[in-house]
């Protein structure tokens, strides 16, 4: 086979489509009348050596590796696939879809031809056949002697159903708990390369992965996370490929509720509080409250939680706390009753958990009435029992204070004609007040009817229904008594004001008739005093003044006066002891007079005892001085 030196023309993508119809029939007829039953891609893998058609050309299938020498001019890839319907062909290089151009072609029969190679085209190059029932894809290395060369690839794989997946070195994987997840690692290279895998730049102990070179983590969970690397080495160098494996666990409702529990007595420890559930939770509270709402789920990612009042989006006024676990709503209303929800997601899943509020009311219910107040007549009325009620449960009156009452009007009942029956008359007064009187009453037959109309009727209408009562009685049955009072005894004692000396008389209880009794039987009348005050003629004294004598000075402050006090008998006039006197005050027998200033212009005496104060020699001192100033003053 020649090679080829020039672009084929036409061929502007990676992708060539089959010539079969895009409706795929149940089968296929050949040529003979019978028909070829559907099968999925098959690409045809030979296991002979690249053809060195001359120094410069190869050409090889798929599945080999190519080395690449100074003066090879042509590399010719063939891709052979098995199919029907017939897969379409497309050509991959290190994961990426291949750019043709005028050294990059792609022939009509798939092949890949690529001129006058360079470092730049070495790698792994894919061969991908599809068809509606599935693919196939098969890899071959160009590369130069040298290091090695790992097939790596970008991709990202996320898996939330899977068993088990495959994926290249260098993909990035995220995956569910409990998968097989293995990741290839092949390598071309001249001489062989040895394949070394790690974890967390921890060598990984060569039993550890499988002949191939794969590596296979089984039943993966949260501890096989971390970065995978798959290092290439032959005595020309070394390379490295690395897959970060993410273990993804989708939410779900947080059975360990302490942390969040937690967290909601530290935001509101006053505060009531509900959290959610996937098949819904309820809470009741009043209006102008507050309340805080709990999301309680777990995941890996941390899942995003989105809030929904009523299927929307909750508005941003709203306190959203705690990374989105927490709701805080303040001041509620009836606006706000309705189902609150929360979405937790990442890329393993989603779950909706979700609880209703309810806006508690307290009302003035007047449901009940009361007994009617008469069985029969025209007044009977009923009033209504107003209750404070709470979702229909009676609670205190003080919760409905701020509430309205509704107007209550009596309701007539029991409106209908009584029985007959006897009516009486109050009790006349009696007749005696003690020793047995008599009292009357009338008694008649009468009917009360529907308009309030007393009827009076026949006795033997009333004798049928009730005994006929009484008309007289027996009353104030009880002895006559009365308090019997001896003379007054002599009045002694002291006096301590006046006519308070006591004197004191028997007291007795007795009947009319003069029988004695005890005082129990006289309880109900007042009783007549056994003690009084009384006026003896020690008694008859009192306190008797003479007239002021004059003054002792005409001014200064040293001038006074006395009179005479003694106690004297009111009958006699004579003087008695004082102490009889003391229940009254005793007067003042002396006190000070012509409290004036002196005029300094004038030396002269203010007092009469002057001559004294000088026989004395008592002009030194300074208060008999001023005071004799006149007499004090003389040779």
């Amino acid at each position: 086979m020649s090679p080829f030196h020039k672009h084929v023309s036409g061929f502007t993508s990676s992708l060539r489509t089959s010539s079969a119809e895009t409706y795929l029939p149940t089968s296929v007829e050949l040529g003979n009348g019978s028909r070829r039953p559907h099968q999925k891609p098959a690409i045809l893998r030979k296991i002979s050596a690249a053809q060195q058609l001359s120094a410069s050309e190869v050409v090889t299938h798929l599945g080999q590796t190519v080395i690449l020498a100074s003066g090879t001019l042509s590399v010719l890839l063939h891709c052979e696939a098995a199919g029907n319907p017939k897969p379409t062909i497309s050509w991959a290089k290190n994961g990426a879809e291949v750019q043709y151009n005028e050294r990059i072609l792609l022939h009509p029969d798939d092949s890949l031809q690529i001129l006058a190679p360079v470092e730049a085209d070495v790698g792994f190059y894919t061969c991908n056949a599809t068809n509606a029932l599935g693919s196939d894809s098969v890899s071959i290395a160009v590369t130069l002697a040298g290091k090695p060369l790992i097939k790596a690839s970008r991709a990202t794989l996320v898996n939330t159903d899977s068993s088990a997946v495959t994926v290249d070195i260098g993909s990035t994987v995220k995956t569910i708990q409990g998968a097989n997840v293995t990741i290839s690692c092949q390598v071309a290279g001249v001489p062989e390369a040895d394949i070394t895998w790690f974890w967390n730049k921890i060598k990984l102990a060569p039993g550890s992965h499988l002949p191939d070179g794969s590596l296979l983590i089984a039943n993966v969970t949260l501890s096989d996370q971390g970065l995978y690397s798959c290092r290439a080495a032959n005595l020309r160098g070394e390379v490295t490929e690395t897959t970060p494996l993410q273990i993804l666990d989708p939410p779900q409702t947080l059975l360990q509720l302490e942390d969040l529990t937690t967290m909601l007595l530290i935001t509101g420890p006053d505060t009531p509080s509900v959290l959610t559930s996937p098949s819904g939770t309820r809470i009741a509270l009043n209006s102008g409250s507050s309340v805080l709402i709990g999301c309680p789920v777990d995941g890996h990612p941390t899942p995003n939680i989105t809030w929904f009042y009523a299927g929307q989006p909750i508005s941003v006024r709203h306190h959203i706390l705690a990374a989105g676990q927490i709701l805080q709503l303040l001041n509620i209303s009836d606006g706000y009753q309705g189902e609150f929800s929360c979405l937790a997601q990442n890329e393993a899943g989603s779950l909706m958990q979700k609880t209703s509020l309810t806006i508690r009311e307290y009302w003035w219910s007047a449901d009940r009435l009361m007994t009617c107040s008469a069985s029969c007549g025209n007044k009977g009325v009923q009033q209504a029992q107003l209750r404070c009620l709470l979702d229909g449960i009676e609670v205190n009156t003080s919760h409905c204070i701020e509430k309205p009452k509704p107007v209550l009007q009596p309701i007539a009942c029991n409106r209908r004609d009584c029985p007959s029956r006897w009516m009486v008359t109050s009790w006349s007064p009696c007749t005696q007040s003690c020793g047995g009187g008599v009292q009357t009453r009338r008694v008649t037959c009468q009917k009360l009817t529907a308009m309030g109309n007393s009827l009076p009727i026949s006795n033997e209408a009333c004798a049928q229904v009730a005994k006929r009562p009484v008309d007289t009685q027996i009353c104030n049955r009880q002895l006559c008594v009365e308090w019997v009072a001896s003379s007054w005894g002599q009045c002694n004692g002291p006096c301590i004001g006046p006519r308070l000396a006591v004197q004191h008389r028997q007291i007795f209880c007795q009947t009319r008739d003069g029988i004695s009794l005890s005082s129990d039987q006289c309880s109900a009348l007042p009783r007549p005093l056994s003690t009084q005050n009384c006026w003896t003629d020690v008694c008859g004294v009192h306190w008797r003044v003479s007239l002021w004598t004059l003054c002792t000075a005409t001014c200064g402050n040293y001038g006074f006066q006395s009179r005479r006090v003694e106690c004297v008998h009111v009958r006699t006039n004579k003087p008695v002891q004082e102490h009889y006197c003391s229940w009254r005050p005793r007067p003042a027998n002396w006190q000070r007079c012509n409290i004036t200033p002196c005029e300094n212009m004038e030396c002269r005496d203010t007092t009469r005892y002057c001559e004294k104060v000088k026989q004395l020699k008592l002009c030194q001192l300074t208060q008999f001085k001023s005071r004799c100033c006149g007499t004090c003053g003389k040779a």
